[in-house]
C-alpha cells in the first residue's frame, strides 16, 4: 500500500475529494505552443512522480498545447494503467484549439470567425458539446471528473450555457461542472440560474490567488465560502516570484520578460516575497512550501504547475503549517491592486 505524501480534501460540499496539491497541466505539451512547456516523455516521468506520492488529481483545458496537453494525460493514464476511478481529470473548455500545436489560436482574434473554427469557441451548447467530444477523445476516458469553463461568455445566453452543462451531467460524461476566472456577479448569476431550474450547479472555482494578488478576497472567496463551493486557484505562486528569490530566472520567466504576462513587482510584492525567503530558511523548507502553506489555509487545494520532478517536490507541504503570526507577518505588506482583466 503506497504512503501518500499529500493530503485529500472534499471540494467545497460535494464528496470529492481532491489531492493539495493538483497538478497543473499547462506545463505539459508541446514546445511548438511555448517554449517553456515540457513535452511527453518528460511530462509522463513528472506525472508519474506525482502519482506515487499519492496527487490523484490534475488539472488541464483543451486549449493548452492545442489539445496535447489533453493527450499527454491519456497516453499517461494508459501507459501506467492508473485506475479510471482513482483518478481525477479536470479540464475546461471556451478557449479556441488550434489544429496544429503550433497555432497560436490566442493570438488570433478572428480565427473563430473560420470556417474551421466556427462553433468551437465560447460557451455555445454546439462549442461545449464539440469541446468536450474532443477532450473525451483526447484524454481516452469516456467522462470528465471535472468540467470547468474557462471564461464567462457574453455573447452566449446563460441559459443555453447551464442547460448544456446539465445535460452533459445527466448523460455521465461529466461528473461535477466549475468554473474560472470571472467577475463573482458573473459566477454568483449563472449558478442562479441552473438553482431557478434545477439543473446542475458549479461546485467549484478556479481562479488567480497568491500573496500577490488577493484581489478577490472582497467578494469571489466570500461568495464561495458562504456557498460551500471548492476553490482551487491557479497561479498561487504568482507565476514564479514567490517560489525563488528575486532575480533568479526560469526558461518561463525568461519567456514573459518583456511580455504583458512579465510579474510587476511593487515594493509590497518584494517585502512580502523576502518574507516567504526569511520563513523558508527559518523551517529549513523552500520558498514555495511557505507560499503554498499560506494559501493552502484559505481554500482546497492549489494548482501547481511543475517541470520537473524536483519542482513536483518543493511543491509539497503536508504536515507543514505556518502559526497565526507567520500567516500575519506574509500577510501584511500587501497592498490592494487593480483587478486583472477577465
Amino acid at each position: 500500500m503506497t504512503t501518500t505524501q499529500v493530503e485529500y480534501r472534499q471540494l467545497g460540499k460535494t464528496g470529492l475529494r481532491v489531492s493539495v496539491p493538483v497538478i497543473g497541466a499547462m506545463s505539459f505539451g508541446s514546445t511548438d505552443w511555448s517554449s517553456w512547456v515540457i513535452e511527453e516523455e518528460k511530462a509522463l516521468e513528472v506525472l508519474k512522480a506525482a502519482w506515487d506520492k499519492g496527487i490523484n488529481t490534475i488539472d488541464t483545458s483543451n486549449n493548452y498545447s492545442n489539445g496535447v496537453s489533453e493527450r499527454i494525460i491519456g497516453n499517461f493514464i494508459q501507459k501506467y494503467q492508473i485506475p479510471r476511478n482513482e483518478i481525477i481529470i479536470a479540464t475546461k473548455c471556451f478557449g479556441l484549439v488550434g489544429k496544429t500545436p503550433g497555432t497560436l489560436a490566442h493570438a488570433r482574434s478572428n480565427l473563430r470567425f473560420e470556417r474551421d473554427y466556427v462553433n468551437q469557441h465560447g460557451l455555445s451548447r454546439a462549442a461545449i458539446f464539440n469541446a468536450v467530444e474532443a477532450s473525451l477523445e483526447r484524454l481516452q476516458t469516456n467522462y470528465i471528473d471535472l468540467l470547468q469553463i474557462l471564461r464567462f461568455d457574453a455573447d452566449t445566453d446563460p441559459e443555453e450555457t447551464m442547460k448544456a452543462l446539465h445535460d452533459l451531467v445527466q448523460s455521465g460524461k461529466v461528473r461535477y461542472i466549475g468554473a474560472c476566472s470571472m467577475r463573482a456577479w458573473q459566477f454568483a448569476m449563472l449558478n442562479e440560474i441552473a438553482a431557478k431550474r434545477g439543473w446542475t450547479k458549479f461546485v467549484s472555482m478556479q481562479h488567480e490567488y497568491s500573496l500577490l494578488y488577493r484581489e478577490d478576497e472582497r467578494e469571489m472567496l466570500a461568495y464561495c465560502k458562504y456557498n460551500g463551493i471548492g476553490v482551487i486557484p491557479w497561479s498561487p505562486l504568482a507565476g514564479g516570484p514567490l517560489a525563488r528569490p528575486l532575480g533568479a530566472e526560469t526558461p518561463r520567466t525568461k519567456f514573459m520578460k518583456g511580455s504583458p504576462f512579465e510579474p510587476k513587482l511593487s515594493e509590497g510584492d518584494i517585502t512580502i516575497i523576502n518574507r516567504v525567503k526569511e520563513l523558508a530558511e527559518k523551517h529549513g523548507k523552500t520558498m514555495s512550501q511557505v507560499a503554498l502553506s499560506w494559501i493552502s489555509t484559505k481554500i482546497t487545494s492549489p494548482i501547481v504547475g511543475v517541470s520537473s520532478v524536483a519542482r513536483l517536490e518543493e511543491s509539497l507541504t503536508k504536515g507543514f503549517d505556518l502559526t497565526a503570526e507567520e500567516i500575519k507577518y506574509l500577510e501584511e505588506p500587501y497592498v490592494p491592486r487593480a483587478v486583472r482583466s477577465c
